[in-house]
């Protein structure tokens, strides 16, 4: 299963609300209330900290045992600083993550050095953590106008 595709809709609501959807699955984001939204799900921006922990968190999980890692406990804390300036054009400040620093935390009786090596694996493994370092093609193919449907 060399390249493989991952396909997602995302449908404007009420306000900011955007229900997005893949696979059969649905997601609401949001914004928070001084932000304009109603605060009634994750922001797009917490989404992206929140697909890195999950994608170090789903990366230890399928190597562990490769490494010989008995995982009672794994979670990440993450933390992405932005200037909102950026995004509202009031400032010449670029509108996203400036930076993204975290924590792993595992809980494991493997020595440190093993569990150092573990987590350098992650790091170079995980496809968000990629995503994110690395400069990405980004490109918009189309632009499609519906007609509004008349009642």
């Amino acid at each position: 299963m060399a390249k493989t595709s991952f396909n997602v809709t995302a449908n404007l609501h009420d306000g900011m609300q955007v229900k997005a959807k893949s696979r059969g699955f649905e997601v609401a984001i949001d914004e928070p209330k001084q932000l304009g939204g109603t605060d009634t799900g994750m922001n797009p921006v917490e989404l992206i900290l929140a697909g890195l922990g999950a994608c170090q968190a789903i990366t230890a999980r399928t190597y562990a045992n490769q490494f010989n890692i008995k995982l009672d406990d794994f979670w990440v804390e993450l933390e992405g600083i932005l200037d909102i300036d950026g995004m509202m054009h009031k400032a010449d400040v670029r509108p996203g993550y400036s930076d993204i620093s975290y924590n792993i935390h595992i809980q494991t009786d493997a020595p440190k050095d093993k569990v150092e090596e573990f987590i350098a694996f992650i790091e170079k493994t995980c496809p968000v953590g990629d995503t994110l370092a690395n400069p990405v093609n980004v490109k918009l193919n189309d632009i499609v106008i519906e007609t509004p449907i008349k009642s």
